[in-house]
């Protein structure tokens, strides 16, 4: 889908990262936010980010944020990636190209959206997913939501790609993870990052395939962040809120994330109170670093 420059000229746009569980951390940051007063014009989002920009777009106030936060606090990695043995021999014996199916993540998205449409949320809402077979990004600012987030999360081999219009579509983070540029191309002047990050504190690989593909992702991501952040610095206002530093939970494990939450908000709370949204900059903690203990955290910025 094109994208119209003159969407939202002078406004402000949030854009959410991918990151999978870490994605409860863009919670904790939101609420902080909301709390300081900040309203956005529009938000984008993918994969994991897509999922929050969709659900705030829905209700775009503090109330929406609690709400939430809720889903977070009481999510599971069944309710999104119900693996089993039978689903793992199906893969092998049907020549399938995907562990599960999406029905899960599905229903929770449609039990939990209020709307169907994305030009029927309150705010202006633009999903990017990935096309499966160029590799372009796709980005949706209008038709059926739930279809959209499905595709912008479609983890390739891990969920079934999403066909829409003909296209078959998989994970926005594929192709942007932290969709900067398209705020950027939608003429927003003022952009605030919300980044899941990596987890830079682990101290041995996950322990599945899965969990060491995600984590894999994840670092990949953060350097793409980096690398866009300086590139369309000098085209808008960009406000990346730091991610936690050091974070030792895998994006894969969804079992943490009342305290990943809790521990964003504190330090969005604490860099709000620095003059945060006074001054641009790149945290530390998304450029390459290690962990000693000479230097436990790496806020540093550049």
């Amino acid at each position: 889908m094109s994208l119209d420059p003159t969407a939202h000229p002078g406004l402000t746009a949030f854009v959410f990262a991918g990151g999978g569980s870490l994605g409860a951390i863009e919670v904790g940051m939101l609420r902080e936010l909301l709390q300081q007063g900040e309203r956005p014009g529009c938000v984008v989002g993918a994969s994991a980010g897509a999922i929050n920009a969709a659900y705030f777009a829905g209700q775009p106030d503090v109330g929406g944020v609690a709400m939430l936060e809720s889903l977070w606090r009481s999510i599971r990695r069944q309710d999104i990636m119900p693996f089993s043995m039978l689903g793992l021999l199906r893969m092998i014996l049907q020549n399938r190209t995907h562990l599960v199916e999406a029905t899960a993540l599905r229903m929770l998205l449609e039990k939990h959206l209020r709307y169907k449409q994305i030009e029927k949320a309150a705010l202006p809402l633009h999903i990017v997913a990935t096309d499966m077979l160029s590799g372009n990004e796709i980005v949706f600012s209008s038709g059926l939501v739930v279809d959209a987030v499905l595709a912008s999360a479609a983890i390739p081999g891990v969920f079934p790609p999403i066909r829409i219009d003909g296209q078959l579509l998989v994970d926005g983070g594929v192709a942007n993870n932290t969709p900067v540029s398209v705020a950027v191309a939608l003429g927003a002047t003022r952009i605030i990052v919300l980044p899941a990050g990596f987890a830079c504190g682990l101290h041995k690989p996950p322990g599945s395939a899965i969990g060491q593909a995600m984590h894999a992702l994840t670092l990949v991501i953060a350097r793409q962040l980096v690398r866009d952040l300086e590139f369309y610095s000098t085209r808008a206002e960009i406000y990346v809120v730091p991610p936690l530093c050091p974070l030792d939970v895998s994006p894969y494990d969804y079992t943490q994330c009342d305290h990943l939450i809790e521990r964003a908000a504190e330090k969005t709370r604490a860099w709000l109170g620095e003059g945060g949204l006074q001054r641009t900059f790149i945290p530390g903690a998304l450029r390459e670093h290690t962990h000693t203990a000479a230097h436990p955290t790496c806020d540093a910025s550049a």
